[in-house]
């Protein structure tokens, strides 16, 4: 997944170098390939087939999920297939009554990812992908109620936030990982989250610095750092009245992935 979090400001473009493009330059997190470093299929795999079925075994609606900065889809797709228990073999046509079980709201900042995303999903009744600034209210509102209506909720059923909150953290400070975090324990029932440890902000401070860059905003007054999924748990359990019902592990680059009910 990739990220959203600015405040309206579009990323830079990224550096050509003779190894092509330079991994952080993209200062909200908006890889172009972020899938060819971190396959989709090293997070779903962590997760046990039938989750839906178990966390929600008397639905009888369509389910709605949110994925919050979904670079170009891939890890969306990828969860989607997972979740309704699809093979990538099932990906064309469409399986009917697929929308019926789920249906997947995708947002990223990058309104190029974005456009990529809506080219190549192999699902485009069930999953939507949307360029939207999470952090900008005046955005958000209005279009997240607009699709909540949609369906007569005020809520999604499950949240993803995949490798999105170092960004988020780092654009937006402390107050703006609390907002971010507040936001989705207001939105949905379950939340899995994928918290970047916090060695990969100082690996993406030090690559801003080698490209020349200023520094991010906020990365030298964060007070909130360490271990980092320990601090997302705590925030979410103590300040966002959530409950951690599981953690699935760990990906082969260390990251937890983190299930959160309200």
């Amino acid at each position: 997944a990739a990220r959203p979090g600015s405040s309206g400001k579009m990323a830079a473009p990224m550096s050509q170098g003779s190894r092509g493009p330079e991994p952080g330059a993209a200062p909200y997190g908006n890889f172009p390939n972020y899938s060819r470093f971190h396959p989709p299929e090293d997070r779903v795999s962590l997760l046990p087939q039938g989750l839906l079925h178990s966390l929600f075994p008397a639905a009888t609606r369509p389910l709605l999920g949110l994925d919050v900065g979904c670079n170009s889809g891939e890890l969306s797709v990828a969860l989607y297939q997972h979740l309704l228990g699809l093979q990538d073999s099932d990906s064309s046509p469409e399986p009917p009554g697929a929308s019926k079980e789920l249906r997947l709201l995708c947002c990223d900042i990058d309104p190029e990812l974005i456009r990529r995303a809506q080219q190549s999903s192999p699902f485009p009744a069930s999953i939507s992908f949307a360029s939207l600034d999470i952090m900008d209210s005046g955005a958000r509102e209005p279009f997240l109620s607009s699709y909540l209506q949609r369906f007569g909720r005020s809520s999604f059923d499950i949240g993803f936030c995949m490798s999105v909150t170092m960004w988020i953290h780092l654009n937006h400070g402390d107050g703006g990982l609390l907002e971010f975090l507040a936001l989705l324990a207001s939105l949905c029932t379950f939340l899995l989250v994928e918290p970047q440890p916090w060695r990969c902000y100082r690996a993406a401070a030090r690559r801003l610095r080698r490209l020349g860059r200023r520094d991010f905003e906020h990365f030298r007054s964060l007070r909130i750092n360490g271990d980092m999924a320990a601090s997302v748990t705590q925030i979410l359990t103590q300040q966002c009245a959530m409950e951690l019902v599981r953690c699935f592990g760990s990906t082969a680059w260390d990251r937890s992935l983190l299930l959160f009910r309200s």
